[in-house]
């Protein structure tokens, strides 16, 4: 099976695992990821965040690792029939991309054309800010996302911090401690098929 092409939304203060560990774990199995943030081309430096419970009543926040943008944001616009999946990461950068109407028009090309959609913590709110996408969805996401996905029309699935759900060909969790049942689920909904030798 030849590799597939997936288009990562992300802003600055994205989280860093669920970029990171996206992307090179994609990468490993062959596939390609193309890491984009509006009106940032390639080459040019993505700030993250960490975020983490730490016995407060909601998560800390602290810089994370820069990353790289591997690919113009104005030329995987054009080029949206090229890829087979969009992922949501999480993190901060969702509160403010998600009101870019060009991000809201990629989700709605993935969702119309009934692609793969990725979601983790807040990617979440991407998808709710495009009418229809999670209408009628089961979806996980930060508990504190639940009256959006629950007003988008969608119902909040309260998985465990290690859990990731599937609802057709979109895959969502709560967070950054779920990444490996949600890449393995991801991988699947992409066919990707991973065998051991005994």
């Amino acid at each position: 099976m030849p590799g597939k092409k997936i288009l990562m939304l992300t802003g600055d203060f994205t989280e860093e695992y669920e970029i990171f560990v996206f992307q090179q774990t994609m990468e490993a199995v062959g596939h390609t990821v193309h890491v984009v943030c509006p009106d940032k081309k390639a080459g040019d430096i993505l700030r993250t965040s960490l975020h983490d419970f730490e016995g407060d009543q909601t998560y800390t926040e602290k810089l994370g690792h820069n990353v790289v943008i591997n690919k113009t944001f104005a030329e995987a616009e054009t080029q949206l029939d090229e890829y087979h999946a969009v992922y949501c990461a999480g993190g901060r950068g969702p509160e403010y991309i998600r009101t870019d109407k060009r991000v809201q028009a990629i989700v709605r090309h993935f969702h119309e054309k009934q692609k793969p959609i990725f979601t983790i913590c807040h990617g979440v709110q991407i998808l709710i800010a495009v009418d229809g996408v999670l209408r009628g969805k089961k979806v996980g996401a930060l508990g504190a996302c639940e009256p959006e996905v629950t007003l988008a029309g969608g119902t909040y699935i309260d998985l465990s911090p290690t859990e990731a759900y599937v609802d057709g060909t979109m895959v969502s969790a709560k967070g950054w401690t779920a990444l490996a049942a949600f890449m393995r689920e991801c991988l699947k909904v992409l066919g990707t098929e991973i065998y051991h030798n005994k």
